[in-house]
């Protein structure tokens, strides 16, 4: 029995050693924001449910966008003729020395006459006609009208050509890039992504961009699908480019996955960041030291409240509270933020004792 217990304290001893020098993945809580630890320009924020909502009215960090959006509106049916596009008239006449036509001839055709900045266009024996913001059958009228002193009998076709501001340009980001004719006054954001041929598959976590009037709109093409509010009605001279989500947070510590995790809605919690990861390691997390670390701008620090006391804040959280879960579900994770999962102090001594006291027990069963 002496050798057998001299030689189970020998092995205890090398677990021992071992359990001690084992590598971690991440730190304790302590080590990051223990009392002795912290440095003084570092500041702590325990988010609770009381906490979560004046938290969530901090400046914004990491991302210098926004996802402005406008909801969907409706415009007339019909395409309206705009300063640049083209005219086409075929004036019909029967009536004979007409001064529109010629001998022997039933009709014709003007050539393609351009809209003017003020929205009028050029018709011969009329001179020019305010045609801008009416549709193709009212500017008809509008022209046969005009015409009838002199030709009493002419009936007029007219064709419209849609010029840039009857046009979108779907840039980049789809399968087939290039302006798109607007139909109509209700053609939207989908229908012209959809006959670009789609988003390509190559733009990972796409974010569908809208440039109008000099002014930038942006939203995750997931938002765009699943809320058809969003899906807005096209105005000629729209650009329209899809480029990739370039939002992310970093993931390290007792989490299933570590790594850079791109945004692929517009907001994500603290609890959906840990979802995101696989969510916590069984064996080594510690789920009252969900950390998330974050910088702020010199000018946000708000020393008497209503902001960050310091540069340098670290959110905790203590998911094994309700009051703690209902915090993380409604707090939201900044891009660039560091979401550190801390690693148990206590459970790596668990194990090394539940394998201690395994080898105990064998070698009393031995004996």
């Amino acid at each position: 029995m002496g050798r057998n217990f001299g030689l189970l304290l020998a092995v205890v001893g090398c677990v021992v050693l071992t359990a001690c020098s084992l590598p971690r993945g991440a730190a304790v809580k302590g080590e990051v924001i223990g009392p002795n630890v912290l440095p003084e320009d570092v500041s702590v924020e325990e988010v609770t449910r009381a906490s979560v909502g004046q938290l969530s009215t901090w400046p914004e960090t990491g991302w210098d966008g926004h996802y402005h959006w406008f909801n969907r509106d409706v415009g007339p049916s019909s395409n309206l003729i705009r300063a640049g596009d083209q005219i086409v008239l075929t004036v019909w006449d029967n009536q004979e020395n007409s001064l529109l036509l010629g001998p022997e001839q039933r009709f014709v055709q003007v050539q393609p006459t351009p809209v003017s900045a003020s929205g009028a266009v050029f018709v011969p024996y009329v001179d020019s006609i305010l045609v801008g913001g009416l549709t193709a059958s009212q500017a008809r009228e509008v022209i046969q009208q005009k015409l009838a002193p002199i030709a009493p009998s002419a009936q007029v076709q007219i064709e419209v050509l849609p010029g840039t501001k009857n046009s979108v340009d779907v840039v980049s980001g789809v399968s087939k890039p290039g302006p798109i004719t607007l139909t109509g006054r209700d053609v939207s954001i989908l229908s012209a992504l959809a006959k670009a041929g789609g988003i390509h598959d190559s733009v990972l976590n796409p974010v569908v961009r809208l440039i109008r009037n000099e002014k930038r709109y942006d939203i995750p093409a997931n938002s765009l699908f699943e809320d058809p509010k969003k899906n807005v009605i096209l105005r000629g001279g729209d650009q329209i480019i899809v480029v990739e989500e370039q939002r992310y947070f970093v993931a390290v510590g007792a989490t299933e996955k570590e790594e850079l995790v791109y945004f692929h809605q517009e907001d994500i919690s603290a609890m959906e960041a840990v979802s995101l990861l696989g969510g916590l390691q069984d064996a080594r997390a510690n789920p009252q030291g969900l950390l998330i670390l974050r910088q702020y701008q010199q000018s946000d620090i708000k020393l008497n409240g209503g902001g960050p006391k310091s540069q340098w804040v670290v959110f905790e959280f203590n998911l094994t509270t309700a009051d703690g879960l209902f915090a993380a579900r409604n707090f939201d994770v900044n891009p660039r933020d560091l979401v550190l999962s801390t690693e148990s102090a206590v459970k790596p001594a668990q194990a090394v004792f539940a394998l201690l006291g395994t080898l105990i027990a064998l070698n009393n069963f031995s004996n």
